[in-house]
């Protein structure tokens, strides 16, 4: 499904190729202002391009609103925008059809669609419908105004020094991976549910929707599992709520605690790696040698930080308006 959220739903939708990507966003309220503008500070950070070790493909990147905005703000029906693909080269995926890239969706999708998918740049499966993502989390910040969602880059190639990090696959001629941290900073204590709708669980299922995620780790994170009980528990010290530590990330009990929330998330070396591989082919029926061709990210985890910033506010907007700290109308 391509459906995420109760109240504050989202929807996403088109190919990396086609002739746009776009998003629906239903339960926004109504009031809010909303412009073009508002988008471009995220969209811009999201793009290849304009840093080292990104793709080269650029796109405008510009949304279309189709409905759901009427003389500059919300009208309370669903948001509808479109983001148009004018710098394609589809070539490139003409030729590798052959070969189902490793790492990829490719031989999973040719097998459950039957061959009917748009395998070009990824389809459907592509990074490029993050973009989606990030004009969502663009009008959830809105929603949730004064609270703070920040993510950024901690370590690339296992090296907290990014450019030693990028350095380390140009010397290697091959991509690399990286950890990005998202702190949120203003919530409020009691959001989230026990168990199957607990913080961590609605945070997880959302950033396991952007390509290439591996692993997440909340507060302390895989490190808990060497602590003893006494050292990993946080000592509550006034009636707000504040810890003296925040081993937790500000989630206990699947509930927001009023601290800081802090997670990370592990992202993969990018698929499409320049170096020669050896897989299967499908004219063929046996293994040969192969190579990815075309316009691809070095470390697609550089373009992250404002997925990952979005799809915590889109889960965020929903629980505050599932705990009815959101009004319907926009003030």
């Amino acid at each position: 499904m391509n459906h995420f959220g109760k109240l504050f739903s989202v929807s996403i939708f088109g190919e990396s190729h086609g002739e746009s990507v776009g998003m629906v966003i239903d339960g926004c309220p109504a009031g809010m202002p909303l412009s073009v503008d508002d988008f471009i500070k995220d969209t811009e950070r999201r793009k290849g391009g304009s840093q080292k070790g990104t793709t080269p493909r650029q796109e405008e990147d510009l949304p279309l609103f189709k409905s759901g905005v009427f003389n500059g703000k919300t009208t309370g029906a669903p948001l509808t925008l479109i983001f148009e693909n004018k710098n394609t080269r589809s070539g490139d995926y003409e030729k590798q059809r052959a070969v189902p890239r490793p790492g990829h969706a490719d031989f999973v999708a040719n097998v459950k669609y039957g061959g009917h998918e748009d395998y070009r740049g990824g389809g459907h499966f592509s990074g490029r419908l993050t973009l989606c993502l990030v004009a969502a989390g663009v009008v959830a910040k809105k929603i949730l105004k004064d609270i703070s969602v920040v993510a950024e880059i901690i370590s690339i190639g296992g090296i907290a020094d990014v450019e030693l990090g990028l350095q380390k696959a140009i010397e290697n001629k091959d991509s690399v991976g990286g950890i990005v941290e998202c702190r949120v900073q203003g919530l409020p204590i009691g959001l989230g549910e026990p168990f199957f709708d607990s913080v961590e669980s609605l945070i997880s299922h959302a950033v396991f929707s952007i390509p290439a995620v591996r692993g997440i780790e909340f507060g302390t994170g895989f490190k808990a599992a060497s602590m003893f009980g006494v050292e990993h528990n946080d000592a509550i010290e006034n009636k707000e709520g504040k810890t003296s530590t925040n081993h937790a990330g500000g989630i206990v009990g699947g509930i927001t605690n009023g601290n800081e929330l802090v997670y990370r998330i592990a992202i993969k070396p990018t698929s499409s790696t320049p170096k020669d591989q050896f897989t299967y082919s499908w004219e063929t029926d046996v293994m040969e040698s192969f190579a990815v061709r075309g316009r691809h990210d070095l470390c697609i985890a550089l373009r992250v930080p404002p997925v990952l910033e979005a799809v915590t506010a889109m889960v965020l907007a929903d629980l505050m308006m599932t705990a009815r700290q959101i009004k319907s109308v926009y003030s």
